[in-house]
């Protein structure tokens, strides 16, 4: 299929080539039968090639597959640093599944290794719970990132606005939404999603009254 040699550099540089294509056009069951082929004709495997296949699950929202690649670096021996891409990829395709507590799992996986979650960990972390409909622990998460001196972003707000909105907590949601104002983050978003929450809460309280 690659058509290269066994273990030279060009096959190794031509493999996470084709991989990094494959995430590209989330074409991910490819970029598994071309890491089987790498191996079979013996290319030597180096980080590249599993941070590329992790993107490419993650892209294609294949939880399992990606949890598998963590799996293997693992085994491989590879430095923590170099996980570290996979795992923020794992626990975005988890959220993608649907899978929230794979992906809290995947964080504590995170904290145990030492390793410095950054803001796409904990907005993929957040977004997970907030699909999983967890808005307490959506909420915990943002507040975690706070305590780690990071700086909430717009998905990491938006992904704790829609945790909150669909545990009902129009309160905590129109508080985020001020905080976002705060921040100076996408006012249009902020408005519409103003609006969202406003809508709802209102409506959400007008069928408490007329019960």
């Amino acid at each position: 299929m690659l058509g290269i040699g066994r273990g030279s550099r060009e096959g190794v540089m031509s493999l996470e080539a084709s991989i990094k294509n494959c995430g590209r056009t989330k074409q991910w069951s490819v970029a598994l039968r071309l890491l089987r082929e790498g191996l079979r004709l013996g290319v030597q495997l180096v980080p590249g090639h599993y941070i590329a296949i992790a993107s490419a699950c993650r892209k294609g929202g294949q939880w399992q597959h990606a949890l598998s690649v963590l799996s293997d670096m693992w085994k491989a021996k590879l430095e923590p640093n170099v996980i570290f891409f996979s795992y923020n990829a794992g626990i975005s395709a988890c959220e993608k599944g649907e899978q929230w507590q794979r992906a809290l799992a995947l964080l504590s996986e995170m904290w145990e290794a030492k390793l410095e979650l950054d803001v796409i960990s904990y907005s993929a972390g957040i977004s997970a719970c907030a699909k999983g409909e967890q808005w307490q622990r959506a909420l915990a998460l943002l507040s975690q990132m706070w305590e780690a001196k990071l700086e909430p972003n717009v998905i990491s707000y938006s992904a704790s606005i829609s945790a909150c909105e669909k545990g009902e907590q129009w309160q905590r949601a129109l508080a985020l939404l001020s905080e976002m104002w705060e921040a100076k983050l996408e006012p249009n978003v902020i408005t519409t999603m103003l609006g969202s929450a406003r809508a709802r809460g209102a409506s959400s309280g007008s069928r408490r009254w007329r019960c």
